[in-house]
């Protein structure tokens, strides 16, 4: 079983009655992750990372329990037999994708970050062909590549020779092990069928991986003190909402549907969202390798999301 019925044939996903409707949704999920990055930004001297970190996890599985109750209770024997697949799979999407991205911006730069992080679809869609057998078209791999040439000239500013300026640093390890995690969080989900719905299944992992950033936190509270600030409140409840619930349980949903390599995809638009955000709302300018880069971007998820048939 999996989190919702799909078709036997994984070369024809277009016979589920709901992709239609994950295929837009896919494009929602890189706006929802902005929210995280405006977090990152003013979580520093306000809460430190773990403790942010299973706060949001915790709020967002308290949620999404409240809502599945019933259905959770109902399938405990299987929570209990396999705890161990859920404990994996926080640990993966929210001890090591949270609080790992948080440390990393502490010693090394946005353009690391992004280029680095990048490297994460890559991995999902190779790792989908060569350990979940997924059919991958050549119209797809001319995608992947479209979509990572377009992450790299925005990042560069239009400017390729600026790769070789590139330094690693150890917050680079940070970013580089949070860009594996995500891609073993998202291949796991699907090579470890539940018969839990959507939203159940989040809530427990939402669990697993709170009982793995617990011990975490308690040492930073230990070190920083117990009491949170108002500001520090706010900011857990915007994590837990907007990045938490929503991002990752139509991340979750979408996949389901449409297979793990198209839906990982969406990563490649953060840069494309951010800076469009950044010129809306901070009156940032939106430049020549912005527009250069959005199309790159876009041409490459749409050849992925809608090139899965045929190769």
């Amino acid at each position: 079983m999996t989190d919702t019925p799909v078709p036997s044939d994984p070369a024809a996903p277009a016979a589920h009655p709901h992709t239609r409707l994950a295929q837009l949704l896919i494009w929602v999920i890189p706006l929802l992750w902005i929210v995280n990055s405006v977090i990152a930004r003013r979580a520093p001297g306000v809460i430190t990372p773990h403790v942010l970190a299973a706060g949001r996890w915790m709020l967002a599985g308290a949620i999404l329990a409240a809502f599945t109750h019933a259905e959770l209770w109902a399938q405990r024997a299987h929570i209990r037999r396999y705890a161990w697949h859920y404990m994996v799979l926080g640990g993966c999407g929210m001890w090591i994708c949270g609080a790992a991205v948080y440390f990393a911006g502490q010693t090394t730069s946005m353009m690391n970050i992004s280029l680095i992080y990048a490297a994460s679809p890559v991995m999902i869609a190779v790792g989908s062909v060569l350990w979940l057998r997924e059919p991958f078209s050549k119209r797809q791999a001319l995608g992947v590549v479209l979509a990572l040439a377009g992450v790299v000239h925005v990042v560069v500013q239009g400017e390729w020779q600026r790769l070789g300026e590139v330094e690693f640093v150890p917050g680079d390890l940070w970013i580089a092990g949070a860009a594996t995690a995500w891609a073993a969080y998202s291949m796991l989900q699907k090579h470890w069928p539940s018969p839990l719905s959507p939203h159940a299944r989040l809530a427990v992992i939402c669990a697993g991986g709170v009982l793995v950033l617990l011990p975490f936190a308690g040492w930073e509270l230990s070190q920083s003190g117990p009491v949170l600030g108002e500001q520090a409140v706010l900011l857990i409840v915007a994590a837990a909402l907007f990045p938490g619930v929503l991002a990752y349980w139509i991340y979750g949903w979408t996949q389901s549907v449409l297979g793990p390599g198209p839906v990982a995809m969406t990563m490649y638009l953060g840069p494309l969202y951010a800076a469009v955000v950044a010129w809306l709302l901070l009156g940032e300018p939106l430049e020549l390798h912005h527009l250069v880069g959005g199309v790159l971007i876009l041409s490459g998820v749409g050849l992925v999301v809608a090139g899965r048939r045929g190769r």
